[in-house]
């Protein structure tokens, strides 16, 4: 078979699982009675329960005499990591742009990588089916972006197609109707080709991905550049620092549909699933041994933020969940290094925990979900930025691109409280009734700005960001305005109790929930926090007044998810995560303790 590499990029809810949907329905991947689900590529838990990609997945179709690898990618910057591994292994990449919103700043960062490894991307402009599309102008915006991100002649050369991802159509012009994907289909052989054969030439495979078998342990995932690689054939695996070391490969897999099916041997260019060598790691090659030619490390861009993974000491600790010492901790971070490159783990002063670096609040918090459902407890810090120094040794942080969509009658409130963070306003244009505004705003502004955002327009704004560069220290910011109601003492909240304290700020518990002293029980309507009883009970007397029995009717408590917790809590609180519930805490439990450290 021919073999041609393929990735779909695009901004997040561009449509690229969609697609590949309609790649694989309409190459007869799936049984005429077979049941079928949208975004079949999403096959996480919290992938489905999301509506996000945040893994990279591989597939494969057929199409005439070719074999086309497809690499389903996220769209959330967060998860670019994933992005910037797999697209080295790919011939072309499908860029999908939305026919309403245009490039956003994500479409940015992987059309930046793609132009980089020299590719030549086909553009699909998608949802075409939308009343208002603006598909022409749309083109010429992503144009303008491939000239901005300095793009070869033969690069701005780029194939436009007009698509509804959805039914499972492509076509060459918008006003010129097609059934079906194959425009597409055709534009990619036309514009690739099939890879050359180079089956003589002494075997070349880097890995760009791993996973892990329960049964066969861990697997590497990568691209046979030169050379066939076979089930059972000895190797030699140079590192991504220059060693090199022997390996077998023992079970050898490659991928039909949705499948990895075991086969006898990969040929060049194809992507395939090697076991056998339980150290592989990412970027490493494999060849034949005196033969290897150690291909470029693929380079992953820094983390931007980090947090503090602490054991849980709290007075529930260990009710829910099975693993909750540091050793526990220690050894699920380092199975996550394994397959999460984006990922950056260091060893604390302190033996209580572990300070863990990554792209973003929802690349962390993705983390943290699934040590949650796995049965880890922990508490967790306050996500801080990592700052910089530049050449001259000034000290520099990370600064986003944020782009906006809001009601115009909440735009006011919004651009003040950027301005307030020390963002720069980049451009506001009204859209429809709407207001788009653009800011570079730095990444520790935003820390907590995405639930006030929500607050402040009722729920309707929708806000797009992406890690665009280094600023000048902008000094310091705005603290969260509010103080805490924090739990005097250990027991189960009472009605009667938190009655009295709504008058006092915003409660976050229901009645009859267990609590412990130094839990944060409320937010407080003034700045300082405030120390309360939530289990306080009414005192009995003999003497009954007219409205003794009434029923007490508070108002529902705001719960947090667990992003919202973590924006939410300031340095001196933590948030504590187990199997059962998230919950808000002091760092120090006893408010004297609290007194000492703040006189320190």
């Amino acid at each position: 078979m021919k073999i041609i590499n393929i990735a779909v990029i695009a901004h997040v809810d561009a449509g690229k699982s969609t697609l590949v949907d309609a790649f694989l329905n309409q190459s007869g991947v799936f049984r005429e009675n077979e049941e079928r689900v949208d975004c079949v590529m999403d096959s996480d838990s919290i992938e489905r329960e999301r509506g996000i990609t945040i893994y990279s997945k591989n597939c494969s179709i057929r199409y005439k005499d070719y074999k086309i690898n497809i690499v389903d990618t996220p769209g959330h910057s967060d998860f670019s990591s994933e992005v910037e591994r797999v697209i080295r292994t790919v011939d072309t990449v499908i860029l999908l742009v939305d026919s309403i919103e245009g490039p956003m700043p994500q479409t940015r960062f992987v059309l930046q990588k793609s132009l980089e490894l020299g590719l030549r991307p086909i553009l699909v402009i998608n949802k075409i089916d939308k009343p208002n599309n603006r598909a022409e102008e749309v083109v010429d915006m992503t144009f303008d972006l491939f000239a901005d991100l300095d793009a070869t002649d033969e690069q701005l050369d780029f194939p436009v197609l007009y698509g509804i991802g959805k039914q499972g159509i492509m076509q060459y012009e918008v006003d010129e109707p097609s059934e079906n994907l194959e425009p597409l289909m055709e534009t990619i052989i036309k514009q690739v080709g099939e890879y050359p054969k180079q089956d003589d030439a002494p075997l070349q495979m880097q890995i760009s991905a791993l996973a892990y078998d329960e049964y066969i342990g861990r697997l590497g995932i990568g691209r046979v550049y030169k050379g066939v690689i076979k089930e059972g054939m000895q190797v030699q695996v140079a590192s991504n620092e220059g060693t090199l070391r022997n390996g077998k490969i023992v079970k050898l897999m490659g991928y039909e549909g949705l499948k990895q099916v075991p086969i006898s041997e990969a040929t060049s260019g194809d992507i395939a699933v090697i076991s056998g060598i339980s150290d592989i790691s990412i970027g490493e090659t494999i060849g034949l041994s005196g033969q290897v030619e150690p291909m470029e490390p693929i380079k992953i861009e820094e983390p931007t933020l980090t947090m503090n993974f602490l054991v849980n000491d709290s007075p529930f600790a260990g009710l829910s969940g099975k693993f909750v010492t540091t050793r526990h901790i220690k050894d699920r971070l380092e199975k996550e290094l394994e397959v999460n490159v984006g990922l950056k783990v260091e060893a604390m002063d302190t033996t209580d925990g572990y300070k863990v670096s990554g792209r973003g609040e929802l690349h962390l918090s993705i983390l943290l979900e699934n040590m949650r459902r796995e049965g880890y407890e922990l508490g967790v810090s306050k996500p801080e930025v990592i700052m910089h120094k530049d050449e001259n040794g000034d000290l520099v942080e990370p600064v986003e691109r944020v782009i906006i969509t809001l009601p115009e009658e909440y735009s006011g409130t919004v651009i003040n409280k950027l301005n307030m963070r020390k963002a720069q306003m980049q451009s506001m244009e009204p859209e429809n009734g709407y207001m788009r505004v653009e800011y570079l705003c730095p990444t520790r502004a935003l820390l907590g700005f995405r639930s006030e955002l929500i607050t402040d327009s009722r729920g309707e704004a929708t806000m797009v960001r992406r890690v665009e560069g280094y600023t000048p220290y902008v000094g310091e910011l705005p603290k969260r305005a509010n103080g805490v109601l924090i739990a005097q003492e250990q027991g189960a909240t009472v009605s009667y109790a938190l009655n009295s304290l709504e008058a006092r700020g915003t409660l976050f518990v229901h009645p009859v929930t267990d609590v412990y002293e130094g839990m944060v029980i409320g937010m407080n309507a003034r700045s300082e926090d405030m120390t309360v009883n939530p289990c306080k009970t009414k005192k009995l007397t003999n003497t009954r007044s007219s409205g003794a029995d009434d029923a007490v009717k508070l108002t529902p408590p705001r719960i947090f998810t667990l992003e919202e917790a973590l924006e939410f809590i300031e340095p001196d609180e933590l948030v504590e995560i187990t199997p059962a519930s998230i919950r808000l805490r002091k760092r120090y439990l006893k408010e004297s303790d609290r007194k000492r450290m703040s006189k320190k």
